[in-house]
Formats: structure tokens, C-alpha cells, sequence
């Protein structure tokens, strides 16, 4: 039997986690995606700018339908469009995220990134959040 922080800790070990000022930079470059794998009622609570919230248990269903892919691919194109770019994760303290990256990680993604220590982190470092 593990522990929910054991499997944390085993995705963390195979993904690359990233500093919210990493995150921040990266945000400049309107090439990198951000996705909020928070609940909705989290993310209506306040959100990073620019980022799509894909709750974590259906983030693998629905991350072909984000808006930075053209409307007329089919969900394969998609998937492939997305993984020619940096995709940053976002939760409230970094677990799910990093559980996330690594699922996205087993589906082929080669640029995915966990944001460590979540929004909560974001806040603690003063970064603007809208609502």
C-alpha cells in the first residue's frame, strides 16, 4: 500500500518541476500553455492570466480541445500541435500537477512542466491573479 505523498513523491522523481518565476518568464513567450488542473470552483476563485482550467480527472480527455489548437484538426493533430509546445501545469500546491505531467508525460508530451508549490506559490511570491 502507498501513500497519496508516495505517489506524489514517485511522479515528482520523473518530471521536471519548474519555479513560478520560471513560470512567469515563460509566460512571456505566447508559445508556452498553461493549464489549471484545480477543481472550477477553485479556479473561478482566482486564476493565473492566460490559463485554461482542465481539472485534473479530465485532463486527458480534454486537452485536445485547447484554444490554441485550430478548430478543424481531429483530436490526434491536435495532440500533436500541443506537443510541439512547453506545457506548464498549475494546481493549488503542486501534487496534482506533478501526478498530471506525468500522466500527460505517459501519453507522449515531451514538454510538460509542473509548476512547484502551485498558485499557492504564485500568490506567496506576489504574481497578479485574476478572477
Amino acid at each position: 500500500m502507498k501513500s497519496s505523498q508516495q505517489i506524489v513523491n514517485e511522479a515528482k522523481a520523473r518530471i521536471v518541476e519548474v519555479s513560478v518565476q520560471e513560470l512567469a518568464s515563460a509566460l512571456q513567450d505566447h508559445h508556452a500553455i498553461l493549464i489549471d488542473v484545480r477543481e472550477p470552483d477553485e479556479y473561478i476563485q482566482g486564476y493565473v492570466d492566460r490559463s485554461v482550467n482542465y481539472p485534473r480527472g479530465v485532463l486527458e480527455m480534454r486537452i485536445h480541445q485547447h484554444p490554441s489548437v485550430g478548430s478543424n484538426c481531429d483530436s490526434m493533430a491536435a495532440l500533436e500541435q500541443l506537443s510541439a509546445k512547453p506545457i506548464y501545469l498549475i494546481c493549488r500546491s503542486g501534487s496534482r500537477s506533478a501526478l498530471a505531467a506525468d500522466s500527460l508525460k505517459n501519453m507522449g508530451f515531451t514538454q510538460v512542466l509542473s509548476v512547484a508549490g502551485g498558485f499557492q506559490a504564485w500568490l506567496d511570491a506576489g504574481y497578479p491573479t485574476e478572477r
